[in-house]
């Protein structure tokens, strides 16, 4: 069935599997928050959900068009990768703090694992390999970073604040265009994949920010993402050519 859907129209494929998370991780969530263990369920959840698409990838030969192959580019091409080194070390810019539990954190770290693998394969693996397709790669570039950012919204759901979010949504779908670019260029997500872990997971340490401090976190990211993203366009010819 997932096969058939996936040969009819693989963007609105790429739709499902979207609605098929954020109503999963939200459920999930709301389930662990129940039984009082944070993310318990949704550790269990994210990495059914992964073994399941990166199966479904696999089993069909869709591994290398889903970017779910290892990255062959030279380093140097890429200012070894410095710019998205800098985007991942976000959550230490303000100082750490010890997390709380050790169940929690390890329930944390999963999750926030299975969140990269699943947003990446979702939205840069199968909707804008799906949107490039239609040969408007440029359209699918975009859409693809807005779409990545602007889902950030679903946070208000279990409480984020307002203010915190309606950043997120800026600066993510700038480090949305950074990852498309780099995965258009590369052909590998698993950089992508590393760095999104890497900001998800160092979430449970990062010290709390004034909103002032936030602000100008997030307008530093949204110029790296930009700004490192324009340069991999225009500066790094395709892996394939």
């Amino acid at each position: 069935m997932l096969k058939k859907l996936y040969d009819k129209d693989p963007v609105w494929f790429a739709v499902l599997w979207i609605g098929l998370y954020v109503v999963g991780f939200s459920a999930a969530d709301a389930a662990s928050d129940a039984i009082g263990i944070s993310k318990l369920i949704t550790a269990a959840v994210g990495l059914a959900m992964s073994a399941v698409l990166l199966a479904f990838a696999k089993k069909h030969g869709l591994l290398r068009r889903c970017g779910l192959v290892r990255f062959d580019g030279s380093g140097k091409k890429y200012l070894y990768f410095l710019p998205l080194i800098v985007i991942s070390s976000v959550n230490f810019w303000n100082g750490v703090t010890a997390p709380e539990g050790l169940l929690t954190s390890i329930c944390f770290v999963v999750s926030m694992c299975c969140v990269a693998f699943l947003e990446e394969v979702i939205f840069r693996g199968l909707l804008f390999r799906g949107m490039c397709d239609g040969g408007n790669v440029k359209t699918a570039i975009l859409v693809c970073s807005l779409t990545f950012g602007i889902g950030h919204a679903v946070n208000l759901l279990n409480g984020a604040p307002v203010f915190e979010t309606l950043l997120q949504l800026v600066y993510a779908s700038a480090i949305g265009f950074c990852y498309t670019a780099i995965v258009y260029r590369s052909g590998s997500l698993l950089p992508c994949i590393l760095s999104h872990a890497v900001v998800n997971s160092t979430s449970l340490v990062g010290a709390e920010c004034a909103p002032w401090m936030l602000a100008v976190i997030a307008a530093v990211q949204t110029v790296l993402g930009v700004g490192y993203g324009i340069w991999v366009l225009k500066k790094v010819p395709a892996e394939t050519e």
